[in-house]
């Protein structure tokens, strides 16, 4: 389904949070990350088929393609599975897949009913986020940022989708737009404090050496030209020669998710109707590739960012065949 492309984002966004590359281990952890979503997917279905026989009488359980024993065991297999790939991928993603895990089956059981839903959404794909750090570099820490950024953007969608079938208040949609806006300028920021290979290929630079950004804002000298050499310096008048870099990249994925989403939220705050919440959610899921783009490209790995950016005209064109939600 659409959705799933949304998925490898989280653990590329989180490699990129603690200045890694990607490795085999990533790949371990996207696949983790997949079976994990699927379950989550195969579980809700299992858990709410007397609920949509009334609302969604076209699903693959109420219309009868699907037997709602299948759907549990496939819940089962793929978290199984899940685990299995962190496993491999290390104690430390194990570490996060378990308690992912649990929160995906605590979310479809009973979570999602009860005001604590949303929050255990964002927390999923928060810990999803970790997950893609844990596997790779085995400290997870640095992604928190990070993490806390996609949850709060997942925390916003999930609080509007509450209301899709029944429509529901101006409020809900309105403080998802201004979450949005908070998200974007804060991503268009680059991050507090060390831990950013800011110079990694970059001209006037050492090959590997670290820069706390910090010091790149601030102009503070990192050897005998500044930090990055030419790209620090101004010209005559006191001007800077170059913005700092990543930052085009940046704002222009900030500025794409802030686009996907906003319309959407705007369009449901003005008409809180069945259909345009419906837009509105799956405007806020399309806007997670964006955002996992534009937390790589702040963490300077531009090119993860536009491998992720990719996924996203993929995602549209699969949502125009089968609903995102």
């Amino acid at each position: 389904m659409p959705a799933l492309f949304t998925v490898p984002g989280d653990a590329l966004a989180g490699v990129a949070a603690t200045g890694a590359r990607p490795t085999s281990r990533t790949l371990l952890a996207i696949g983790s990350s997949l079976c994990l979503y699927e379950a989550g997917m195969a579980l809700n279905d299992w858990a709410d088929h007397a609920e949509d026989a009334a609302e969604r009488p076209h699903r693959p359980l109420p219309s009868g393609r699907i037997r709602p024993a299948a759907a549990l065991t496939a819940a089962g297999v793929l978290t199984a599975a899940g685990l299995a790939l962190a496993a491999r991928a290390g104690r430390p993603a194990l570490t996060v897949a378990a308690p992912l895990a649990a929160t995906v089956w605590a979310y479809d059981l009973g979570l999602k009913r009860t005001p604590a839903g949303p929050v255990a959404m964002a927390a999923a794909r928060a810990l999803d986020l970790l997950l893609g750090a844990a596997a790779t570099t085995g400290r997870p820490r640095a992604a928190l940022p990070s993490a806390a950024l996609l949850g709060t953007h997942t925390l916003a969608v999930t609080t509007v989708s509450r209301n899709e079938t029944q429509g529901g208040a101006p409020l809900v949609p309105l403080t998802a737009l201004a979450t949005t806006a908070l998200l974007t300028h804060l991503t268009t920021r680059p991050p507090a404090g060390p831990g950013v290979a800011a110079t990694r290929g970059l001209p006037g630079t050492t090959t590997g050496r670290t820069v706390p950004l910090g010091a790149l804002a601030s102009g503070a000298s990192t050897g005998p030209t500044g930090p990055l050499g030419a790209l620090a310096s101004t010209g005559p008048t006191g001007s800077p020669r170059a913005l700092p870099p990543g930052t085009t990249l940046r704002t222009a994925l900030a500025l794409l998710y802030a686009a996907t989403a906003a319309r959407p939220y705007f369009h449901a705050a003005l008409n809180p109707s069945p259909p345009l919440t419906q837009r509105a959610v799956g405007g806020g899921i399309r806007a997670t590739v964006p955002l996992q783009a534009a937390l790589c490209a702040r963490s300077g790995a531009p090119v993860t960012a536009l491998a992720i950016a990719a996924l996203g005209p993929l995602a549209a064109r699969f949502a125009k065949k089968v609903s995102v939600t």
